[in-house]
């Protein structure tokens, strides 16, 4: 049984993590800055020991990670920057080394040590690198494209008019995860460390076109939703970040090697998409929006 400290417990990814350990009868410390929000009560419900710690309070971390044998760790630009997300990689990083844990699992992004020049793919990569030079047995987990962004914001927003809005032609393949099967393989390796000390893993569930899609989506929400492709020049508008990656998906394309982790590791039970869009709650998701017609 295992003591794994995990980054992000009350966010998709390290909820995911927390809940798929503690499903296995592991000890799970849930490392948060807001220990007293819904999300770590409900962790908390489940055995998750709670804990408060910031990024940028190494005395928090330090504190944290003592005593535990792993680290999941999650790293995130979103709602602050990619310098940030770097340096606070780092800091966890060296945190994690300082306790001497036995095993660090970092998420990362599919392709992010490919030169994508995406800029939170770049500050991810910096912390990976990073952690290569640490005195400390790691594992770098690299998700692809989230499902569970498809149902939520513009997406969301498209399907009530019956549109399924993506800044990709409407033929061109992308490679998909569901935040359950990041937390699956994370557990996986934390459970295996020996199998997958020092690698690297881009993982995925399954691979969709935009036209695909939407199909899948029409199934799942009973709508006629139609494919909609948008302008790169209007997403530019919004995040240049967020441009640039979907720049790299319609000319580089995110490829990850669905059917060979489907045959190595089929205890991860896997999602494809639609499995993942038959399990959303699409009558509340979208009621909101009607209610106000």
């Amino acid at each position: 049984m295992l003591t794994v400290a995990v980054t992000g417990a009350t966010g998709a990814q390290g909820g995911a993590t927390a809940h798929a350990l503690l499903a296995a009868g592991h000890h799970v410390r849930a490392l948060t800055r807001r220990p007293n929000s819904s999300a770590a009560d409900a962790l908390r419900g489940l055995g998750a020991d709670v804990r408060h710690a910031d990024f940028d309070d190494c005395a928090s971390l330090d504190a944290a990670l003592s005593g535990a044998d792993s680290l999941f760790a999650v790293t995130t630009p979103f709602g602050t920057d990619t310098a940030t997300e770097a340096r606070q990689g780092k800091a966890l990083v060296d945190a994690a080394a300082a306790a001497c844990l036995g095993h660090i699992v970092l998420t990362s992004a599919a392709h992010a040590d490919r030169g994508t020049a995406v800029p939170h793919y770049e500050s991810k990569y910096l912390v990976e690198q990073y952690l290569h030079t640490a005195d400390v047995p790691w594992t770098v987990i690299a998700p692809a494209a989230f499902m569970d962004n498809y149902a939520s914001g513009w997406t969301l927003d498209g399907l009530r008019d019956n549109t399924f809005a993506w800044p990709m032609p409407a033929d061109r393949p992308l490679s998909l995860i569901p935040a359950i099967d990041i937390g699956a393989f994370a557990a996986l390796v934390l459970q295996r460390r020996d199998e997958f000390t020092g690698r690297r893993i881009d993982i995925a569930s399954d691979e969709c076109t935009p036209s695909q899609i939407a199909e899948v989506l029409a199934v799942a929400t009973g709508r006629p939703i139609a494919p909609q492709q948008v302008p790169l020049a209007h997403v530019r508008t919004r995040s240049a970040d967020l441009a640039a990656m979907f720049e790299y998906f319609t000319t580089v394309g995110l490829d990850v090697d669905v059917a060979g982790l489907r045959r190595d590791y089929p205890e991860v039970g896997w999602h494809s998409f639609a499995d993942w869009a038959a399990g959303q709650a699409w009558p509340a998701l979208l009621a909101p929006a009607l209610a106000n017609r």
